[in-house]
């Protein structure tokens, strides 16, 4: 392997790893975690951090980004289950899970991030879900995506101040008026 191609892939890991570290810290600390403490946790210079991230901002915006695509990529592997009803709102357990525990992913989604192929992207499956959904006769007509994200929102906000035993209550009562009688 030549010399680039291997500096190159050192900094795809590096990238990477970053993420990953990001990811989690943001997850369970919030926002505030300096790019400094990151680089530490993940075993690399701040200049590596920098390099990669110009600013906070970037990291922040990199982590949301990566978090929509792997929920994105969830509803397209739940797209062609045999079961489009159980698979909606299977999918909107874990899209809510996820918001939950993400405190930079929940704040995200409150937030306006339409433009960013990754949100696209999640909203097309979760529109493929709720299409298959609707058809299948599981879930009332006339609701649509931007309905489904507005929800969701309501529900994240609501539980945030929860304890952890009454977390799930508001997607409970959701997930059953969704229902089609």
């Amino acid at each position: 392997m030549s010399e680039d191609r291997s500096a190159r892939a050192d900094a795809a890991r590096n990238r990477e790893r970053i993420l990953t570290i990001a990811k989690l810290a943001f997850a369970v600390e919030g926002p505030d975690v300096p790019l400094d403490e990151i680089a530490r946790r993940a075993g690399v210079g701040a200049g590596t951090v920098h390099r990669h991230f110009p600013s906070k901002r970037d990291l922040l915006a990199a982590v949301v980004v990566d978090r929509l695509a792997g929920l994105a990529a969830r509803a397209q592997e739940l797209e062609d289950a045999p079961d489009p009803v159980e698979a909606f709102f299977l999918f909107l357990r874990e899209l809510t899970a996820e918001a939950r525990e993400n405190i930079v992913l929940t704040t995200a989604i409150g937030e306006s991030i339409d433009e960013t192929e990754a949100a696209a992207a999640l909203s097309r499956g979760l529109g493929v879900l709720l299409d298959r959904a609707q058809r299948a006769g599981g879930v009332k007509r006339g609701i649509t995506v931007v309905d489904i994200h507005a929800i969701l929102n309501g529900i994240i906000v609501m539980e945030r101040g929860l304890p952890d035993g009454a977390k799930g209550l508001g997607l409970d009562i959701v997930v059953d008026g969704l229902r089609a009688r």
